[in-house]
């Protein structure tokens, strides 16, 4: 009798010990196209547009975990801008967060975070509560399209001379002509 006990015994602390399923949630922004995709356990279950940071306001490139979450957030830095279902990945404070400039959407807008339209904010920081920060990666790849977001309004025209040193609408190829600099010229503008 004993003996057909301990079998039983072992597979109900098995089941009791193993917890719940947990899931690995993938959350990959490219910042070229402007675009996340996110993923729970290799499948692709959601793709959005997003708005990442603009020329002058980067979003970081690389790997991350969530660092904390704030269903209700407003920003110290950017006027008590609401973020609503932020997203924390850096120590600097970027975020995933819900935004209402959604006619930004697909191009870059921000301050250095990755916004999302309200409703897909919400849906993103439920699924990461229910899995855990701890089992959802955020990699931001890509480079920012130069040229496009809100510091240069429409993406039409702007100085790009912190860029290259001159402005190519005005003056070389792109407007029709050459760029011809002479040596002493190219060695007091490097």
């Amino acid at each position: 009798m004993r003996r057909a006990i301990w079998p039983v015994i072992s597979l109900l602390a098995g089941i009791i010990l193993a917890g719940p399923a947990v899931a690995e949630v993938s959350i990959v922004v490219d910042k070229t196209t402007q675009r996340m995709t996110v993923s729970v356990n290799g499948q692709q279950r959601y793709s959005w547009p997003v708005s990442t940071g603009t020329a002058d306001y980067s979003t970081p490139v690389g790997t991350f975990t969530p660092s904390r979450l704030a269903r209700v957030h407003y920003s110290r830095e950017w006027d008590n801008a609401p973020m609503p279902h932020s997203i924390f990945f850096t120590d600097a404070g970027h975020a995933i967060h819900g935004s209402r400039a959604t006619n930004y959407l697909g191009a870059p807008a921000s301050h250095g975070c990755v916004r999302l339209a309200p409703r897909e904010a919400r849906i993103l920081f439920d699924l990461i509560m229910l899995e855990g920060a701890e089992n959802t990666r955020v990699e931001i790849t890509g480079m920012d399209p130069i040229g496009t977001g809100l510091a240069v309004g429409s993406g039409a025209g702007g100085d790009y001379s912190r860029l290259t040193g001159f402005d190519p609408l005005t003056v070389g190829i792109m407007a029709g002509g050459s760029v011809r600099h002479s040596r002493s010229e190219i060695s007091r503008n490097p």
